[in-house]
C-alpha cells in the first residue's frame, strides 16, 4: 500500500484545520495497519484547537488530533501474530518505551517516552488509517458498536480512577461533573458495587443522563449548595476540573475518604487543608490508565455500561471542526463522535 493515499484531518494552528491527503502509512514489523471506523471527540482535542496547547504540549507543527478510536485490522506488520485481517478492535492510544522503570513497575501511563495520540508531537486518528503496536489494539466482540469501541478511551479513565479510588461493595461516591468522563465513572462506579453515587453539574440535562445511568442521586450546584446535601461520601471522583467546585466538594468528604482528582482545568485548587489533615484523607491524581482495556470491554460488553448513550452527535471526516465545537453551541451535547471513513455525515 506503499502508493496508497488516506485522507487526514489536520490542525495547522488555533481554529486552523484542513483536510488533505497523505501516504496511508505501513506498519512496522510488530505492528499492525487499521481502518479506522470511529473516534470520539475529547476536551483535550477542544483545548488544542482553542488554544494551541495544552501546558507543555505545544502545537509547532501540523498535528492530527483524535484518541479515541475504534477500527478493523487490515494488514498486519512481518512479526505480528495476535490479529488477522478483519479483527475489530479498540486502539488503546498510548505506546510505552516498555523498557523504563515507570513501565517495568507496571506504570506504563507515566513512561516519560510515552507516544500518545494526538499529543504534540504525535499524529492521533482523525484520518482513514492509522498504525499501532499489536498489543495496543484490543480485540473486541461483535455486540459493541464501532462508536462504543471507541469510547473504551474515556470508559479506562472511568475504571482507572475508581481503581486508584478503591471504590468496592458499599462505597459512598460522589462524582463532580456529569460530563462523558463523569458519566463512565458512574457507571464504573456503580459495577464496582458503589451503594451510592451522587453526581453533580449545572447542567440539568446531563444531571438526568447521570440519572439515567446509575447515578442513586443528583445536585445541580447552580440552584443547591453541595454543602447542605445529606450525603458524606468517603470517594470523590472530582470530574470537572472546575476548582471552586473541587474545593467544595473535598470538603464533603468524610474521615479516612479517598479523593482522585481527574478533570483538568485550574493549575490549583483550593485545599481545606485542617480538614484533609484531621480526616487523614487520601488526595492523588490520575494520568490516562494502565492495563484497563479488559476490564473496559467487559463492563461495556456485559451491558453494565452503556456508551452508546453518551453519542449525541455523528460527523464525517471533513466536518472535524464541526465536531470540535458543536458543544460551544448546543448544550445538550455529550459526546460527538467521528467517522473517518464517511466525509460528512447528515
Amino acid at each position: 500500500m506503499t502508493s496508497a493515499r488516506m485522507k487526514v484531518s489536520v490542525l495547522y494552528g488555533v481554529h486552523d484545520v484542513r483536510t488533505e491527503e497523505r501516504p496511508v502509512p505501513e506498519p512496522g514489523p510488530d505492528e499492525v495497519l487499521i481502518r479506522v471506523l470511529s473516534v470520539g471527540t475529547c476536551g483535550s482535542d477542544v483545548h488544542y484547537y482553542e488554544n494551541g496547547r495544552i501546558g507543555d504540549f505545544v502545537v509547532e507543527q501540523p498535528l492530527v488530533l483524535g484518541h479515541e478510536p475504534s477500527g478493523v485490522v487490515v494488514r498486519t506488520g512481518s512479526a505480528a501474530k495476535r490479529h488477522e485481517a478483519g479483527q475489530r478492535v479498540a486502539l488503546e492510544p498510548g505506546v510505552p518505551c516498555s523498557v523504563c522503570e515507570q513501565c517495568k513497575a507496571g506504570r506504563y501511563n507515566l513512561c516519560p517516552r510515552m507516544r500518545f495520540f494526538g499529543t504534540p508531537p504525535i499524529d492521533g486518528a482523525f484520518c482513514e488509517y492509522v498504525v499501532l503496536r499489536e498489543d495496543f489494539a484490543h480485540p473486541v466482540p461483535d455486540s459493541l458498536s464501532d462508536d462504543a469501541a471507541g469510547l473504551l478511551e474515556p470508559l479506562s479513565v472511568g475504571v482507572w480512577a475508581n481503581r486508584k479510588a478503591r471504590t468496592a461493595p458499599g462505597s459512598r461516591v460522589l462524582i463532580t461533573g456529569a460530563g462523558p468522563i463523569g458519566l463512565v465513572a458512574t457507571q464504573t462506579a456503580r459495577a464496582f458495587g458503589a451503594s451510592e453515587v451522587v453526581v453533580t453539574d449545572v447542567n440539568p440535562r446531563r444531571l438526568e443522563v447521570a440519572r439515567e445511568l446509575g447515578a442513586t442521586a443528583t445536585i445541580d450546584v447552580s440552584k443547591e449548595n453541595l454543602a447542605d446535601a445529606d450525603f458524606d461520601p468517603d470517594v470523590l471522583l472530582e470530574c470537572s476540573g472546575v476548582p471552586v467546585a473541587a474545593g467544595q466538594a473535598i470538603r464533603k468528604v468524610g474521615r479516612a475518604g479517598r479523593i482522585v482528582l481527574i478533570g483538568m482545568g485550574g493549575d490549583e485548587i483550593p485545599l481545606p487543608l485542617a480538614h484533609v489533615q484531621n480526616s487523614e484523607i487520601e488526595i492523588t491524581g490520575t494520568f490516562r490508565y494502565a492495563n484497563t482495556w479488559p476490564t473496559a470491554i467487559a463492563l461495556a460488553a456485559s451491558g453494565e455500561v452503556d456508551l452508546d448513550r453518551l453519542v449525541t452527535h455523528r460527523f464525517g471526516l471533513e466536518q472535524v471542526e464541526e465536531a470540535l465545537t458543536v458543544a460551544a453551541k448546543d448544550d445538550s451535547v455529550i459526546k460527538a463522535v467521528v467517522r473517518p471513513q464517511e466525509a460528512r455525515v447528515g
